[in-house]
């Protein structure tokens, strides 16, 4: 196997840890919902995630940059998704999140999102294209490549999580819970400027 680990696991985590449209929707949730109740969320985007990085593994974004329709239908699904997705957050119920009408994004909206997530296609392409080898085992280096993103996107989304859930202790009244939600549905809507423009 000739996969530089070392620098698979800096890139793996640099790229998990920074903000991006993953992070955002990760750490909103657990901002409004707590980290109990965003744990389904953080499951589905890691598998969904590592499952993006095994299909880009085996192919699929070769597929994707040798059709760019197939390229901008995924840009401009996952540029719909997100703006859905920022709406969905700033519209949350701010008076509590707790409560039974208010629902965080579940696991399989989570996993499926992968497949639209600007940042997580750059993210997978670039770390196959990175750190695969010339004449070396390709199954067995994808799969580590897999592995390692699988475990830093885990890890991130607690963190985030983490973080979210402490945020959310200070948004005491409706308006700042709202003030918040709607800062996170504009930093989700952001992070579609790199692909757009």
């Amino acid at each position: 196997m000739h996969v530089l680990l070392g620098p698979l696991v800096l890139f793996a985590a640099v790229m998990s840890l920074t903000p991006g449209p993953n992070i955002i929707m990760v750490t909103a949730s657990a901002a409004t919902f707590g980290f109990h109740r965003t744990i389904p969320l953080m499951i589905g985007v890691t598998i969904g995630f590592g499952a993006l990085v095994l299909a880009a593994g085996f192919g699929l974004a070769g597929l994707v940059h040798a059709e760019p329709s197939l390229q901008a239908v995924l840009k401009y699904a996952g540029g719909a998704y997100l703006l859905y997705l920022a709406w969905s957050i700033a519209r949350t119920d701010a008076s509590d999140g707790t409560s039974a009408r208010a629902k965080p994004v579940g696991p399989v909206a989570g996993a499926l999102f992968q497949w639209v997530n600007p940042k997580a296609w750059v993210f997978a392409v670039g770390a196959v294209a990175a750190y695969t080898t010339a004449g070396g085992e390709l199954l067995r280096e994808i799969f580590v490549i897999a592995g390692v993103n699988i475990v830093a996107c885990l890890v991130s989304v607690v963190l985030w999580a983490a973080f979210g859930a402490a945020i959310g202790r200070f948004l005491a009244t409706a308006r700042a819970r709202k003030a918040f939600n709607w800062s996170m549905a504009a930093l989700l809507l952001l992070s579609l400027a790199p692909v757009f423009w």
